[in-house]
């Protein structure tokens, strides 16, 4: 079996994390039980946590959003001091896991936010060593498929993680794989975060195979325009390639990338050493 592992530095935990509510569903309300009479057998056993994701916005009439997501998930809000159920936190072994929403209001003058600094506050590293971060769209990503699509919420909110020693970001919405080196604001920093696409679990709209730094392929700077937020004026600019929105090669800090669907496991061994392992389909 071909495997792309990664130490990831030091802390502990095992554990099963579901991030991201299947997609595709958009609306039909039978897909939805029927995809939960197929989770069933797991999820009766092994705890779910979720985030939503942009096809869990769902727009109805009169305006309404993300209902089934709402309806049909429990997450910790009220226990982790949010109040809201597009983010939240929660701890697991020796990890904390923190939810964020990128579908609602990430500006640095926002309660997502001061909610955000606020628990990062809170977090006792003697007892949770690890520090992992969710969200659906990542900021990170060398595919032209939603490339610098959330620009603007990583304006607003990575600092914050720089700044309390975030480890781990997993991300979605991107379906393919890619695992980063530890990166700060386009640049490999040895303090920042190891960020991991992992939204190649599978999806009717088929794996992403083009890289932004492919021949040709670098997208338009108003090519991929995010659900929530509109187009990101910072991508104009502020591009990540020294001034110019693509990159020619793959970048340093993109460490590994594949177009391929499978699924990682996480293992924090102990405080200060953890390992992820990556497996694909088609080598089961």
């Amino acid at each position: 079996m071909q495997t792309s592992t990664s130490p990831l530095g030091d802390k502990a935990l095992h554990a099963s994390l579901v991030r991201f509510p299947m997609h595709q569903l958009e609306t039909y309300q039978p897909r939805w039980d029927g995809w939960g009479r197929f989770m069933e057998p797991l999820t009766s056993r092994v705890p779910m946590m979720v985030i939503e994701g942009n096809h869990e916005i769902e727009p109805q009439v009169d305006g309404i959003t993300f209902q089934s997501y709402l309806t049909r998930f429990a997450v910790p809000s009220g226990e982790s001091r949010s109040n809201s159920s597009f983010y939240y936190s929660f701890n697991a072994g020796g990890a904390h896991f923190i939810m964020l929403g990128a579908y609602v209001d990430y500006n640095i003058t926002g309660t997502q936010y001061s909610w955000l600094m606020d628990d990062l506050h809170r977090v006792n590293r003697s007892l949770t060593p690890w520090v992992v971060a969710a969200w659906h769209p990542p900021w990170h990503n060398s595919y032209n498929s939603h490339y610098q699509e959330f620009e603007c919420m990583r304006q607003e909110m990575e600092a914050l993680l720089y700044q309390y020693k975030v480890d781990i970001v997993f991300n979605g919405h991107v379906h393919a794989y890619e695992r980063m080196n530890r990166v700060y604001n386009y640049t490999t920093d040895p303090c920042g975060p190891v960020y991991i696409t992992v939204r190649d679990s599978g999806n009717i709209e088929k794996v992403d195979v083009d890289f932004a730094d492919d021949p040709g392929k670098c997208p338009k700077p108003d090519d991929n325009k995010p659900e929530f937020g509109g187009l990101c004026h910072l991508n104009f600019t502020s591009g990540p390639a020294k001034g110019n929105f693509c990159w020619s090669k793959q970048p340093e800090w993109s460490a590994y990338r594949e177009s391929s669907f499978g699924h990682g496991i996480l293992e924090a061994v102990n405080s200060t050493y953890a390992l992820w392992t990556w497996h694909r389909n088609q080598d089961a």
